[in-house]
This record gives structure tokens, sequence and C-alpha cells, in this order.
């Protein structure tokens, strides 16, 4: 038996969730909120709840009159300790879908420990204004939901440590003030006082000390750490979110494979008891964009993108011709079922696929065998059989077409893939696959995304960036073009883990010899006073004998909602930010006292009114 105490007093002997038949007869205490109250005709119902469950209470005046009254005066969320016998309920009253259903608590004493105010919403409901619910976030964990999101988290977390140090890694804190270096997002500076102009920055990720690890001789580490970034926020992103941080010496990619493969397969199998096939399926970066539009693909459903070049070739089309010409694709997808395609749903592809990039938005529908299209009369009846092939076009498909730079039209078309994808819910026949999805895909689709490029074009900056991280390593038969300075052409040992289209971890195979490290900085156009003035460290370590490493990090908030079956980060975390980054319980940020600026040597700008 578990027995409760703060201080010299027993709040309970039993949790809410645990009593059962063969308690009945016992005297219990049990403490909790009041769920739900129902008054049967002066016989007052109670169900009490706390973190683990629910349990009955049943007050009958004829047994207690005053305990009844008492009860009778009880409200939603008022915090009370109930003393009493286990008894089976009445035949006929047993609750199947409860844990404690065959029982009920006769009490004896019934102590109010606190009452609650008027509730900001129903503990039971789903509010739909989430400002609400940030603003009373204390009160909206309580629900069951949230509650459970949270211990599975813990779950996630707890499978995470047990794996890694079965693994010979060690858990290392690094620090949470350190210094601002550009690694792609906007920093959080915080002021010194002990050294007035000088500020801190929080980190946006631990990489540049974990490479320092490495060359501390510690080989194997991993760490459960905080990162800030003051970026715009979406369903996905905070101002401060959590990784699951992994680096390793003498390793190679496969052997960042195969413990990233075992971590996962140990955290759904702690979790949600599911046995997570390995290895992983793997996909270049190009074939998946090419074939899914995206680098991080879903994989649940089909519509893969085709290339028709070989059709329109010497179309006599000139939009897919010109396309062609100037070294562009023609791609397409085929949306089966979807000819019923209505206005407003065509209007908003449209925008989609002008937001991207498009110029417009070309389709062809297929009704009464007839093709439906103003582009179709520029098409020979060659094109359309080989159109009709490839594609495998059917009565009532739909099929889109992207002619533009290979990038931008991979883009667009992986854009409305998956908006289609939502407006069919084929995402969500396959998330209740196990009763039946015609897909034949699997609930969790894992899979690795390899051979990203080192770089990217920056037309806004003029200059050439890092696609992943300034201390990513180019791949070796990828040399020659580096040293050439042929950027496009040169690929990253980089990788990412991508589960059911969510970009979960990436990582890579880190520089780890100074000369190199210089070449990257210069590729980047990082000066060499830049250099030392923001990487000196690194490079003075990378001097003392570093060893080949590398690594990997998860968003831990994306796993931790994806096991769950959420859509949001914010619902797996305990007290995440709006979507203004803000803290409407605390209401925070927030002013501070002109005392503190002044300590800090800082003064705030008065903006001027035009």
């Amino acid at each position: 038996m578990t027995r409760y105490f703060l201080g010299d007093r027993m709040y309970r002997t039993h949790g809410c969730n645990s009593l059962r038949k063969s308690d009945i007869g016992q005297q219990v205490t049990l403490a909790g909120w009041v769920n739900v109250t129902r008054d049967h005709g002066g016989v007052i119902f109670i169900d009490l709840r706390d973190r683990e469950g629910l349990t009955q209470v049943v007050f009958r005046p004829e047994e207690n009159a005053e305990l009844a009254k008492q009860a009778h005066a009880l409200r939603g969320e008022d915090v009370i300790q109930v003393l009493g016998r286990v008894a089976a309920r009445l035949p006929g009253t047993q609750n199947p879908n409860l844990a404690t259903g065959d029982i009920e608590i006769i009490p004896s004493e019934l102590r109010i420990l606190n009452r609650a105010d008027t509730l900001p919403f129903p503990i039971d409901a789903e509010p739909q204004n989430e400002d609400l619910r940030m603003t009373h976030r204390y009160f909206d964990l309580r629900r069951p939901r949230l509650a459970r999101n949270l211990r599975m988290r813990h779950r996630v977390a707890k499978a995470t440590r047990d794996y890694l140090d079965s693994q010979g890694f060690v858990e290392v804190e690094t620090p949470i003030l350190s210094k601002s270096t550009p690694e792609g997002a906007r920093d959080f500076l915080v002021p010194s006082r002990i050294m007035p102009g000088k500020f801190y920055a929080l980190p946006q990720a631990p990489q540049q000390y974990k490479q320092l690890l490495m060359v501390a001789g510690v080989e194997k580490y991993f760490q459960i750490a905080k990162c800030f970034r003051d970026e715009d926020l979406r369903a996905d992103r905070q101002p401060e979110f959590t990784q699951i941080d992994i680096e390793a010496s003498f390793v190679t990619p496969e052997d960042t494979f195969a413990v990233t493969e075992g971590m996962l397969a140990a955290i759904f199998k702690a979790t949600l008891n599911v046995d997570v096939k390995t290895p992983f399926d793997r996909l270049t970066y190009r074939d998946a964009v090419n074939r899914f539009g995206s680098d991080k693909p879903d994989r649940r459903f089909q519509m893969e993108l085709v290339d028709l070049a070989e059709i329109f070739r010497e179309s006599s089309f000139k939009v897919f011709r010109g396309a062609l010409d100037a070294g562009g694709v023609v791609k397409a997808i085929n949306a089966k079922g979807f000819a019923g395609i209505t206005i407003g749903q065509a209007d908003e592809l449209t925008g989609i696929a002008k937001l991207h990039g498009a110029k417009g938005l070309a389709f062809i529908k297929i009704e009464n065998g007839e093709w439906k299209s103003p582009i179709v009369k520029f098409f020979s009846d060659a094109e359309k059989a080989a159109l009709q092939s490839k594609l495998h076009i059917e009565e009532g498909d739909c099929v889109f077409f992207a002619a533009d730079k290979w990038e931008i039209a991979c883009e667009v078309l992986g854009r409305l893939r998956l908006r289609i994808a939502e407006i069919q819910d084929l995402l969500g026949r396959v998330q209740h696959g196990r009763s039946g999805s015609d897909t034949g895909a699997p609930d969790w689709d894992f899979l690795w995304v390899t051979d990203f490029p080192l770089f990217e074009w920056s037309a806004e900056e003029n200059k050439w960036n890092a696609m992943h991280h300034p201390f990513t390593r180019p791949k070796t038969e990828d040399m020659p073009s580096f040293e050439a300075k042929k950027f496009p052409d040169v690929r990253a040992e980089a990788y990412d883990v991508v589960l059911n289209g969510v970009e979960i971890g990436g990582g890579s195979m880190r520089i780890y010899e100074p000369e190199l490290q210089e070449k990257m900085f210069e590729a980047l156009g990082i000066s060499r006073e830049a250099r030392q003035s923001q990487f000196g460290h690194l490079l003075r370590a990378l001097r003392l004998g570093a060893p080949p490493h590398g690594g990997i990090a998860f968003g831990l908030d994306r796993l931790v909602m994806l096991v769950c079956g959420e859509q949001s980060i914010r619902d797996v975390m305990a007290f995440p930010k709006n979507n203004r980054a803000m803290d409407l319980m605390t209401n925070s940020p927030a002013e501070v006292d002109p005392r503190q600026l002044r300590e800090l040597k800082l003064r705030l700008l008065e903006e001027k009114n035009d």
C-alpha cells in the first residue's frame, strides 16, 4: 500500500485510480479535485480526480445527513479529502469504461482542503480561445489530454537517457550563457552588469560546445538541452525549445544512423509499445525533392512528382517547351479522384503555387471521359497518350503541372501535394491505417534523407550560406569541387531523420581540421577578423588534436508531439509561449524597473513619431 504524507498528516492512502474489487471493505483515505458532482434525488455522487484517474464517492443522506449537506455545497475543482469504506457498486451501476468502475467510496469524513473560484473554462471541454488557455495554463494542464502529454514527454526523455546510457554516452550540461555567433537564427542577448556594453547570448544549440567536448576526449556525449532562437513562431516552433543532442568521436554516418534508430525504437517501445522497423529507408536529398517536392517527404500516401521532359521536349506548347529550353523542368502530380475540385479549392491551390514562385497553375480534370482544361488543345494526341500512360490517368483524376526551374517546380508541386492530401483526407485515412488503410503505408514512416547540399545561395545577401551550419563536413568525393569553388556541386556529409513528413532530427559529420574549417569560413564570406572574434576558441581547439567526430540533434518537442498525436508543440510543453512569443500567464516579456537598466548601463531609445 502506498501512503502519502505531508508533515505528520496522512492525506491519502491510495490514488484515485488504484482501488479495485479486491479492496472492498477497506477503510481508505483519498484526496484530489472534484471532477463532477451529480445530485440524484438528494444522493450526491462525486467523481474524485487526481493525476492517476477517478474514483466515485457516494454521499447518502440516510447514512450521514451532515456529510451529504457538505457534499451538496461542493463545486467542480474544489480540493477535498475523503475518508471512507470501499464498497461494491450496486448491480447495474458499474462503469466498464473506468478502471475503478466496480467500486465506490462510502464516506465517513469529508474535509474541504481548498475552494475553487469560478473556473476560466470547463475542465472537460476543449477551449477554443488559446490565449485563455495560456493565461490559465496551470489550470489547462489539469485536463486529461495535456496531463497525459506531460507524462508521455517524461517517458520519451527517460527512454532516451536509458538507451544512450546503455550505449556508453555521458550526459554533460553545457552553458546557457554563451557567445553570440552567426548560426542561422537571431540570438537572444543577455546584457552583462559586470562588463557593461558586453552581452551573453542564449544558445541556439550546443553545437560548438559539443564539438569542444569531442576535443576534450569525452568521445560519447548527449544532453537534453534547452535552446533559444528569436524567430517568428508557428505551430512547431517556440522561442525556447528542447533538443536531444548527441555527438561522438571516431564515428561514421553509419554509426550515427545505428544509434539513432536504436534510440527511436526504444522510445516508441517505451511510450506506445510500438515495434519500429529498422533499418530506416534512405533517400538522397535530390531524390526526395524530385519525387515528393520536399526534403522531409510524407510517404504515407502516393501522388509522387513525375518528370515529363521526354514528352514535351519537342512540344508545340510554348509554356512547357520554353521551360525545358531554359534548362528547367516540366513535372506533374496526379490527384486521384480529385476531378470534383471546386472553384474555391482551385483558387486556393493557385494561390499556394504563386506564393512559392509559380506564375500560375495549370491542371486537367478527367470527367465523363473528357480532358477538361484550356491547355489540352495545345497537346498532340501522342503527348496525351504519353501523359495517360506515364501518369496512369483515369476517370475522376485531376493532374497538376509545374513548368519552371527544378527547385521552383518541385517546391510548388510538393506544397500542392500536401494540401490536396489534406483536402482529400488522405492523411486521416493513413493515420487510421491499422483499421484498414487502402494505401498499405505504415502508421510510423521513418526515413533518412542524406547528401544535402553543403551550400545554399542567398539572393538577398548575394552570397553563399551553409545549408546546415558552418561546421558541416563536405563529402570526400566532392572535395575537388569544393576546392574549385564550384559550390552548387558540393554535397554535405549531412543527414536528417524524418517521421511522417516531419523532420525530427538532423546532423552531420563535422570539420575537424583547422585548415578545412578556415576554408569553409572563407567560402561563407567570413573575414579573418570575424573568424577570430566569433570562432577563435573553436579554431584554437581544432589545432590541439581534434578527433574525427559527428552527431545529430532531435527536436524533443516535435518528437513528443508526434508520439502524442498532437498538431502543435505547445500542447506537449508545460508552459509555452503563444503565437506572439508571449507568456500570458506571467505577462512576459514585461517592462523592468529603470534601476535595473541603469545597473546594466542600458537606456531605451524613444521612438520618434512621424
